[in-house]
């Protein structure tokens, strides 16, 4: 089963990082966040990724064309024009990088890999977000429903604590940034059946695919969610990178499946 990476957009809201390179090559422990959601399906035997390349995909290319010489020790002969690669700690990706437009929209880069794809069921998620989700029962639940869409479904956390309060003003219960239990959201992590392209036809560039393709196997009924309870963390700004780097320094990544 392939898995397909969201890996194209602008990234405003993490500026200070993304003005030299993409959203999803930010660094976390000195790895981009691209490579360590990777990982994660690595662990579960997914190997074969195609990336949706848009803002600075070349450096995603760049990235992968050299993967040996950032994650190697090399000797550079300069007087013979040669280099010799030595521990290459290489990992067993297959790697397709595909060029889907500076501007185009989810669903828009989402069509344009469909050849890429196959006829098989086939994953998708964004090149930001990281997960302790376990893949095979995620593959598990969306074989046993039978539907087309499988998204997973979080529960982030408070953004500020919460208190209930007595009458007079005494606190009953404090909680400190619990989650909120009673709303789910969108964690990507999706399993698709290739039917679901029938809901891309037409000219989807301005289309983001969390909108009216969903929405359409919403109302058809063939959209269902694995519900995960675990760790969630989208590195949508510099606060959430800031977080992702100190749980990687303390060796508490709960993503770090691997």
């Amino acid at each position: 089963m392939k898995v397909v990476l969201f890996a194209g957009g602008l990234g405003t809201r993490i500026s200070e990082e993304t003005d030299i390179r993409p959203k999803p090559m930010v660094e976390i422990g000195g790895k981009p966040v691209l490579w360590h959601i990777m990982k994660i399906y690595s662990q579960y035997g997914y190997n074969d990724f195609i990336i949706c390349l848009g803002y600075k995909g070349y450096v995603i290319k760049e990235y992968f064309m050299n993967y040996f010489m950032h994650n190697a020790d090399i000797t550079v002969d300069l007087g013979n024009n040669k280099v010799e690669i030595h521990d290459t700690n290489a990992e067993a990706f297959k790697v397709t990088l595909v060029e889907t437009g500076l501007n185009t929209k989810t669903a828009g880069r989402l069509k344009q890999v469909q050849k890429y794809i196959g006829d098989e069921d086939f994953m998708l998620t964004y090149g930001d977000g990281v997960s302790d989700i376990n893949i095979h029962d995620l593959v598990a639940f969306h074989k046993s429903h039978n539907k087309l869409a499988t998204v997973s479904a979080v529960q982030m956390d408070a953004r500020f604590g919460g208190m209930d309060l007595g009458t007079k003003g005494e606190v009953v219960s404090f909680k400190e940034k619990a989650k909120d239990d009673s709303k789910w959201i969108n964690g990507g992590f999706f399993v698709l059946k290739p039917a679901i392209f029938k809901y891309l036809e037409g000219n989807m560039n301005e289309m983001m695919w969390e909108e009216e393709p969903l929405e359409k196997l919403t109302n058809d009924q063939q959209l269902v969610a694995f519900q995960h309870k675990g760790f969630w963390k989208c590195m949508d700004a510099l606060r959430d990178k800031l977080e992702l780097e100190e749980l990687w320094k303390n060796n508490t990544a709960k993503w770090k499946v691997w």
